[in-house]
């Protein structure tokens, strides 16, 4: 998406001028008279969005990519063979556990497996919903084959709540109690800290008009902190880089009367320990800081648990998963609210600005968990 401030005497000249360079399709995000320091372009204002431009064609790769193919190339295979040594695994697991079930809850048990939650909690959300289905009678339950068939609804609503009570959702912004919420957005690369902000800024600042300030620690990618400053000052908010915790520090003390701070950091992968360990001591130790842990929910269970792990020195109280749009089932994700306990507070769906960020509510939880052709059946439960 392209965003851009054009300026003129009213606004439908300044949106005349928009149509006219962006296309007839583009979209309207706001309108305010000109800022002073931008008063000389024009009185009045309009910020409009239209569609990137498609990519040019790549050109054909250079004898010294070839070997970067080929690496990937192997990579790919490597997954592929993790995920059918992954699918054997899931498989002698079910033809065990599923053995003392009824077919309903067998059913069941491969679904949520299927859809990557553990073993071990997909196990224990099967049986916890058939004791609510079928409630033990004098201390003791009847053979699998002897229990009458389930109701499907009903199964489905039994599921779905134990589903939703191994998380909790917790869709705010700042520390409880705290007269501004200063929030911190941490995680590995690629996990869509940035966008995620924006999103933010545009809705809790923006929108909800708070005085709101971004600042970026992120001084490691190549414009990173530029992207944002274009986008802060397309939606009117003021921008700051912290190279240091000091000088993060110090931008939290200048700016103690906004109502809302926002802070990006760089992505830190698994080798990156040491470089955040400076940003994670200052964040951890303030008492305001409500610092959210953005994950993939592509990420597989085990890179989730990896990831939460190495992010805990950072001492984060929320989590937030990007790209829901892009997987067919949350059990990975389930799995991992379930072994933290840390509540989930927004949940992103794609890349618009800021339609695609969402509060998370424990509904969406349950139906993804179960995959999206169940979303139906539980919504009707």
């Amino acid at each position: 998406m392209r965003l851009k401030s054009y300026f003129a005497a009213t606004v439908e000249a300044a949106l005349g001028q928009a149509r006219k360079e962006m296309g007839e399709d583009s979209l309207l995000v706001n309108s305010r008279k000109a800022p002073p320091e931008a008063r000389h372009l024009g009185e009045c204002e309009v910020v409009c969005a239209a569609a990137e431009d498609p990519p040019a064609a790549a050109p054909p790769p250079a004898p010294a990519e070839r070997w970067d193919r080929l690496a990937r190339e192997v990579a790919a295979l490597r997954r592929q063979v993790e995920r059918t040594a992954a699918t054997l695994s899931r498989s002698v697991w079910l033809a065990g556990s599923a053995a003392s079930l009824p077919p309903e809850l067998a059913g069941t048990l491969a679904e949520l497996a299927a859809a990557g939650m553990s073993h071990e909690l997909a196990r224990e959300i099967v049986e916890q919903a058939r004791r609510r289905c079928l409630p033990e009678t004098a201390g003791r339950r009847p053979p699998a084959r002897e229990e009458p068939p389930l109701e499907a609804d009903r199964w489905r609503a039994a599921v779905a709540s134990e589903i939703s009570a191994r998380r909790a959702v917790e869709a705010t912004l700042g520390g409880p109690g705290e007269v501004r919420a200063v929030v911190a957005l941490v995680g590995p690369p690629g996990a869509g800290k940035t966008t995620t902000l924006v999103k933010m800024a545009a809705t809790y600042g923006l929108a909800a008009r708070r005085p709101a300030q971004i600042l970026s620690t992120d001084t490691q990618r190549i414009a990173a902190a530029e992207q944002l400053r274009v986008y802060a000052g397309i939606l009117g908010i003021g921008f700051q880089v912290a190279e240091t915790a000091g000088a993060l520090a110090q931008a939290l003390e200048e700016h103690r009367g906004k109502d809302l701070i926002l802070i990006d950091t760089p992505g830190l992968g698994p080798r990156d320990g040491e470089q955040g360990q400076e940003l994670a001591r200052f964040l951890s130790r303030q008492p305001e800081m409500d610092t959210h842990l953005v994950l993939s929910a592509t990420m597989k269970t085990a890179d989730l648990a990896q990831a939460a792990e190495r992010f805990e020195s950072f001492q984060p109280r929320k989590l937030i998963f990007t790209r829901l749009d892009e997987t067919e089932a949350l059990g990975s994700v389930v799995t991992l609210l379930a072994r933290t306990g840390k509540p989930c507070s927004f949940v992103s769906e794609g890349q618009r600005i800021p339609e695609d960020l969402a509060p998370a509510t424990r509904e969406r939880f349950a139906g993804l968990a179960l995959g999206r052709a169940a979303m139906g059946a539980l919504a009707a439960a």
